[in-house]
């Protein structure tokens, strides 16, 4: 598939090309100032050197293009594209210096975004049989969670809130310090009202009394079940009688994702998906 970043992506896109290119490249490249010809030109291709699924290949071409425009960039396979070892994902060609120069950034981002969109695909299929959706959090690299969360959705998961700013999600703190969840709820959707934010509303519960709470207000936008057993799920899920979209969430692994799908939440929330997702090995080699 073809994943087309979410317009609201662009501008922080924008700002993390621009600040890891001067992490990286500082005063300049002074390796390829010292040995290379400024004027001469060359061609590169990317290799993937595992298997998995394919992401950051777009990101590629944005990083390129930042840093110089002139670069020629062909893409051979798309974000999303399930490869094997030896596949060529794409080639760049143009001055020499300038694709050394943004070589580590773009496999930095490949290596990182592929690893991600490989464990999500594998923990999403792991629940291919019902309609539950895996949803990723804020468990992401400080700076780097535009890409982390591109990479869930190339790998076939979905995006939850992407900041504090997008979503109210009323977590057990909230709810401790407000005294209660119809107080939290209260409170918040009084704020709401006030200011005329038009926000979705998520509310973290712990046991099915909350639960019960949370349906006194139809508006809200999903009910969360927190480090829940699966059996005490299958009873929230069926007092909740499909009235609103549940999301389970908390010490959810490989081993239990298909029991907590089973018991009919819409969403399972993961942060292991990114914070534990491993690298796919991929290369840019010198076409000579």
């Amino acid at each position: 598939m073809t994943y087309n970043y979410p317009i609201d992506f662009k501008d922080a896109l924008e700002t993390f090309i621009t600040q890891a290119l001067k992490e990286d490249l500082g005063s300049g490249d002074v390796s390829g100032m010292a040995c290379l010809n400024s004027y001469a030109s060359g061609t590169a291709r990317c290799i993937v050197k595992q298997s998995g699924i394919l992401a950051g290949v777009e990101m590629a071409r944005l990083i390129f293009k930042h840093y110089a425009p002139s670069l020629e960039f062909t893409p051979l396979l798309s974000d999303g594209t399930l490869v094997e070892k030896g596949a060529i994902a794409f080639e760049v060609s143009g001055a020499q210096a300038a694709i050394l120069a943004t070589e580590r950034l773009v496999l930095n981002c490949m290596q990182r975004m592929s690893g991600i969109a490989t464990l999500t695909h594998e923990t999403q299929a792991l629940i291919g049989h019902t309609s539950c959706k895996i949803l990723d959090t804020r468990k992401t690299t400080p700076n780097f969670r535009v890409a982390e969360k591109w990479a869930v959705q190339i790998g076939g998961g979905t995006n939850h809130r992407i900041g504090l700013y997008d979503m109210v999600m009323l977590k057990d703190n909230h709810i401790d310090y407000c005294g209660g969840v119809t107080k939290a709820i209260e409170t918040t959707l009084a704020y709401l009202a006030r200011e005329k934010r038009d926000i979705p509303v998520i509310v973290e519960t712990r046991t099915l009394a909350e639960v019960r709470e949370c349906l006194e207000f139809p508006m809200l936008y999903r009910i969360l079940l927190d480090n829940m057993s699966v059996s005490l799920m299958r009873e929230a899920v069926a007092l909740v009688n499909r009235k609103t979209p549940m999301e389970a969430s908390g010490n959810i692994t490989r081993e239990t994702i298909v029991a907590v799908a089973e018991t009919g939440v819409d969403f399972i929330s993961m942060g292991a998906i990114t914070y534990s997702a491993g690298v796919l090995d991929i290369s840019l080699k010198a076409v000579s």
